[in-house]
C-alpha cells in the first residue's frame, strides 16, 4: 500500500491565525446549518406545504448524509490533498446553499439539503488535516483543537438564535442564504493556508470498502432518525438499522481481504485511537441525547414556550461555547487520559443526578442544572479531548482519514442518544442508561490509555 506523506509546512504569526480563522470557519458553517433550520420548520411548513412524513427529512436529510460519506471524505483529503478537498467543499457549499434558498418545494429542499451533507462531510475531515497540519508541535496543536471545537460549538449554539432572527426578518429562505458570504470568507481565509508540498506516492482507493462504510453509517444514522421519530418498532427504524449491522458485517471481511482499506487495521490497532473513538462515541451519546432530552421535558413539563426551553438549557449549551479553549490546554499539560476519564465520569455522574428526579412532584431546579452542568462538562472534556488524541495518536499522513472516522462515530453517538434518551419516557430512565453508558465507557478509555 503506498501512501501520501504530503504536509502543510507549518504556518506563523498573523498567517497562521488567518489561516486557523479559515479553518474555524468552515467548520463552524458546518454546525451551524445541523441546527439553524430548526426554529424555521413552522415558517417553511405554511410556505411550501409539506406532507408530515417530508418534514422531519428538511432537516434531518443534512444529518444523515453528512454522517455516511464522513469516513470516506477523509479518505479522499488524505488521497488528494485537504487543502484542495476544503476549498471545493466550502465553493460547493456556498452553491447548494443559494439553490435550497430558492427550492420550490419540499422534495427538492430535501435533495438540496442531503447533497449539502455531502458538501459539509468534506470540510470537516479536511479541516482538521490542515489544522494538525499547520500545528506541528503537539501542545500547540492540542490547544488549537480546544478552540476550534469551542467556535464550532459557538456555531451549533448560534443557529437556533439566528435562524430565529432570520425566520422574522424575512422567512425561511434567508436561513439558507447567510451560508454563501460565509462561505466566502471561509474560502478567502483558506487561501492563506500554505501550499502542500509534493505527495511521494498516491493511496490506493478501496471503491468496496467505501462503499460498504458510506452505507453503514449513512443506514444507522437514518435507522436511529427515524427511531426518534417513529419509535423503535416502525420498520422504517429498525430495517435501516439492521441493514447497517450487515453492512459493517461485510465490511469487516471484505477489509480483511483489501490491500488498501478503507480504515486501516493498523490504525484501529493504536489503544489510543480506539480509546478516542470510544469516548467520542459516549460523549456525544450522552450529551447530544441529553441536550434533546431536556429540550422536551422543559417544554412537556413545565409548560415553557420553545424560547424559555432554550434559555432553561442554557447551563448545558453554553459552556461549549467556552470550555473546549480551557480543554485543549489541559489536553497540552496534563494529557488526554485524565481529561478523557473525567470526561467519561461527569456523563454518569448526570445520569446519577436525573436519577434523583424520580419520585412525587417536580424535581428541584437546582438538581436540574445540575445534571445538564454535568452533561456540559462530559462534552465539553471529551468531545475536544478526543481529537486532540486522536491527532497525536494516528499517523500523518492518515490525518484526515482518523478524523473523518472519529467524527462519523461522533455523528454516529448524536444520533444514538438521541434515538434512545428522546423515547425512554422519563428522567430517571435516562439517568439509568447514562450511568452504565459513562461507567463502561470509562473503564474501556481507561484500560486503552493505561501507561504501557
Amino acid at each position: 500500500m503506498t501512501i501520501t506523506t504530503a504536509r502543510v509546512p507549518a504556518a506563523t504569526g498573523g498567517r497562521s491565525r488567518l489561516a486557523f480563522a479559515g479553518i474555524a470557519t468552515g467548520n463552524l458553517l458546518v454546525l451551524l446549518d445541523t441546527s439553524i433550520l430548526n426554529v424555521a420548520v413552522p415558517d417553511l411548513q405554511r410556505s411550501l406545504r409539506p406532507g408530515a412524513a417530508a418534514l422531519p427529512w428538511a432537516v434531518d436529510a443534512y444529518t444523515v448524509v453528512f454522517a455516511g460519506l464522513l469516513l470516506a471524505a477523509g479518505v479522499f483529503a488524505d488521497r488528494w490533498g485537504a487543502r484542495r478537498v476544503y476549498a471545493a467543499s466550502l465553493a460547493v457549499f456556498a452553491v447548494l446553499s443559494a439553490l435550497c434558498a430558492a427550492a420550490p418545494g419540499i422534495g427538492v429542499l430535501i435533495a438540496g439539503r442531503a447533497l449539502l451533507g455531502a458538501a459539509g462531510a468534506g470540510l470537516v475531515p479536511a479541516s482538521l488535516a490542515l489544522l494538525i497540519a499547520l500545528h506541528p508541535d503537539p501542545a500547540r496543536r492540542t490547544r488549537a483543537i480546544g478552540a476550534w471545537t469551542a467556535l464550532s460549538g459557538l456555531g451549533a449554539a448560534a443557529g437556533p438564535v439566528l435562524g430565529g432572527a432570520l425566520v422574522e426578518l424575512g422567512g425561511w429562505r434567508l436561513v439558507f442564504l447567510v451560508n454563501p458570504p460565509i462561505a466566502l470568507a471561509a474560502l478567502l481565509l483558506a487561501r492563506r493556508l500554505p501550499a502542500p508540498s509534493a505527495a511521494s506516492g498516491v493511496r490506493r482507493l478501496d471503491r468496496p470498502g467505501l462503499l460498504l462504510s458510506t452505507g453503514a453509517l449513512g443506514a444507522l444514522t437514518f435507522g436511529l432518525v427515524e427511531a426518534g421519530i417513529d419509535g423503535w418498532t416502525s420498520p422504517r427504524a429498525w430495517v435501516p438499522v439492521a441493514a447497517a449491522v450487515l453492512a459493517l458485517a461485510a465490511l469487516a471481511v471484505v477489509e480483511r481481504r483489501s490491500a488498501a482499506p478503507v480504515l486501516p487495521p493498523a490504525l484501529l490497532r493504536l489503544p489510543r485511537v480506539r480509546a478516542a473513538m470510544v469516548a467520542a462515541l459516549a460523549s456525544c451519546f450522552a450529551y447530544f441525547g441529553g441536550l434533546y432530552l431536556l429540550s422536551l421535558w422543559w417544554q412537556r413539563t413545565y409548560d415553557l414556550s420553545a424560547l424559555r426551553a432554550g434559555l432553561a438549557t442554557l447551563p448545558l449549551t453554553f459552556p461549549v461555547c467556552v470550555m473546549p479553549f480551557f480543554t485543549g490546554r489541559l489536553v497540552a499539560r496534563y494529557g488526554a487520559r485524565p481529561v478523557l476519564l473525567t470526561g467519561m465520569s461527569a456523563g454518569a455522574v448526570a445520569g446519577v443526578l436525573l436519577l434523583f428526579c424520580a419520585g412525587p412532584g417536580l424535581p428541584p431546579l437546582p438538581l436540574l442544572v445540575a445534571a445538564e452542568l454535568a452533561l456540559a462538562a462530559t462534552g465539553t472534556l471529551s468531545i475536544p479531548g478526543a481529537a486532540a488524541e486522536m491527532a497525536a495518536a494516528a499517523p500523518a499522513d492518515l490525518a484526515a482519514t482518523s478524523q473523518g472516522a472519529l467524527n462519523g462515530v461522533r455523528q454516529a453517538g448524536s444520533a444514538l442518544g438521541v434515538a434512545v434518551l428522546g423515547t425512554l419516557g422519563g428522567l430517571p430512565a435516562a439517568g439509568t442508561v447514562l450511568v452504565g453508558a459513562g461507567a463502561v465507557a470509562a473503564v474501556l478509555v481507561g484500560r486503552a490509555t493505561r501507561p504501557r
